[in-house]
């Protein structure tokens, strides 16, 4: 469940292509298709090569938008998300955008950002985690987050599991779940994290 594994049965997991897509056609949008940004990457497994993978399709249809910086890990946590920031800010005097591959780093990549007194950088993520529901409703640079939905994993991957147990395995191996985009127009109707379904 969550990313590919090799010699798995299934695997039940957000379509992480499309979530790098909306989460970067966001991005270009709120940019009008022009300015400066990095792709904050991270662990290199399957969920974050997609996500990037979906980002950069997005991004390269904008001829206006420079990408500075692509391979950078941050860990996929808020001090590599910091981290990387101060390092894109000390490199890149003009930064209008980033893509953090998950919530955590894009927490990260707003608070170096705030404290190097940088503002009017438009951030956007991969998860719809809690976090960044709560932080949605404030002054934050993150403005999107394309969503997983763990609940539905779940029940999803229970289910295949059950099927599969019983010896009825399922016809593609890769459940591919779709990702929606939370913003602040929508976070308050947002079915989060820990909503059943």
């Amino acid at each position: 469940m969550d990313v590919a594994a090799a010699g798995a049965d299934a695997t039940v997991q957000t379509n992480n292509v499309q979530a790098g897509e909306i989460s970067c056609e966001f991005l270009a949008k709120k940019l009008g298709g022009k300015g400066n940004v990095v792709i904050e990457n991270g662990p290199q497994v399957s969920a974050v090569i997609d996500r990037v993978n979906g980002c950069k399709s997005v991004l390269s249809k904008n001829p206006g938008i420079k990408v500075l910086s692509d391979d950078q890990d941050a860990k996929g946590s808020r001090e590599g998300g910091m981290n990387a920031m101060q390092g894109y800010l000390t490199r890149f005097p003009k930064l209008d955008g980033v893509f953090a591959i998950n919530d955590p780093q894009a927490i990260g990549t707003d608070l170096a950002a705030k404290q190097l007194h940088r503002n009017n950088i438009v951030i956007t993520s991969v998860d719809g985690a809690p976090d960044i529901e709560t932080a949605l409703k404030t002054d934050t640079m993150v403005q999107a987050s394309a969503s997983q939905d763990p609940w539905t994993m779940a029940q999803q991957a229970v289910g295949v599991g059950h099927d599969i147990m019983n010896g009825k395995k399922p016809a593609n191996p890769t459940i591919l779940l779709p990702s929606t985009l939370v913003t602040r127009d929508n976070a308050n109707s947002y079915k989060g994290w820990s909503s059943p379904r």
